[in-house]
């Protein structure tokens, strides 16, 4: 890192990087339009009884995972606190109001402290953020609920008040490049957020700003491959979703695209930094997974 440059590398070069990800050629504008074919097959589908057997399908494989993660810094009354980590949600052509209220019951039967949302809480249209109304309602963490923005808020408006208007009026903290101070037992934890890696414009530093020195640092950042500017500033451990674990997995392989850095699920480690990537509740494009399941994960954080 140069002399008085405060921001690492990465950081400096991540417009470059973004432009360095872009698929080449028609295969990737193909694909698109195949997706969306067959989105727009499954939405005619997903209706009636059809609906209500995927929806139970998709239930029935949603797993509540219990992921442990011990962190080398933090106070013993940060010992035994749990996030529960809710991302994809996608709401809309294959997830409905009902769908998204058995997800929380379920979160909320777990207990958690804090509540992180990890973004694509939409599908296509921003209206659809008003299906989690009444799941939100379901939760009540004592340090609170949060959310970020993911590439699908973008997706459907440059501007997505409405869906910010409806977390927050739930009583949903959106963090936007900004963090906050979390207490528990005397023990104090920075939790931040930054705006999506490719549809957005994250701002590490300025999520960060207001950090003690040396509290730990929980990120919520949407795209798990923003995981090397975590590490590079020594965040102790970065939430993300965005990849689906796969979606679909055929012989461990996927289609998709989502993970340049082979961050497609589970808990990764670099430079004493963690990364932990949810699968998701929900899904996209079609409504079916194949080899990765959706996941709840409800984290225990481990103070060493």
């Amino acid at each position: 890192m140069a002399e008085g440059d405060t921001k690492p590398r990465s950081l400096r070069n991540l417009r470059g990087r973004r432009r360095a990800w872009a698929w080449p050629g028609s295969w990737p504008r193909l694909s698109v339009v195949i997706g969306r074919v067959l989105g727009v097959g499954a939405v005619f589908a997903y209706r009636g009884q059809v609906r209500r057997g995927l929806s139970e399908w998709l239930e029935r494989h949603r797993h509540v995972t219990h992921p442990v993660i011990r962190l080398a810094r933090g106070g013993p009354g940060l010992d035994g606190l749990r996030i529960a980590f809710i991302s994809d949600v996608h709401a809309g052509n294959f997830l409905d109001e009902d769908d998204f209220l058995r997800i929380c019951a379920r979160v909320a039967e777990h207990a958690p402290d804090v509540v992180c949302l990890g973004g694509d809480l939409v599908n296509r249209w921003p209206q659809q953020i008003v299906h989690l109304r009444k799941g939100l309602s379901l939760l009540q963490p004592p340090l609170g609920t949060f959310a970020i923005y993911g590439n699908h808020e973008y997706e459907t408006t440059r501007d997505p008040w409405q869906w910010r208007s409806v977390l927050e009026e739930q009583g949903v903290e959106v963090l936007l490049n900004r963090g906050r101070r979390l207490s528990r037992g005397g023990a104090t934890l920075w939790l931040a957020g930054v705006d999506d890696l490719l549809a957005g414009e994250p701002d590490l530093e300025a999520a960060l700003d207001g950090c003690w020195p040396g509290e730990p640092i929980v990120l919520l950042a949407h795209h798990p491959d923003f995981f090397e500017e975590a590490a590079d500033v020594g965040v102790d451990l970065q939430l993300s979703g965005h990849t689906h674990g796969g979606q679909i997995l055929i012989f461990g392989q996927t289609p998709l695209r989502h993970t340049h850095e082979g961050y497609w699920a589970g808990r990764f480690e670099r430079d004493g930094a963690q990364l932990y990537v949810g699968r998701g509740v929900g899904v996209s494009l079609i409504p079916v997974r194949i080899g990765a399941p959706a996941e709840i994960a409800i984290v225990t954080l481990r103070v060493s």
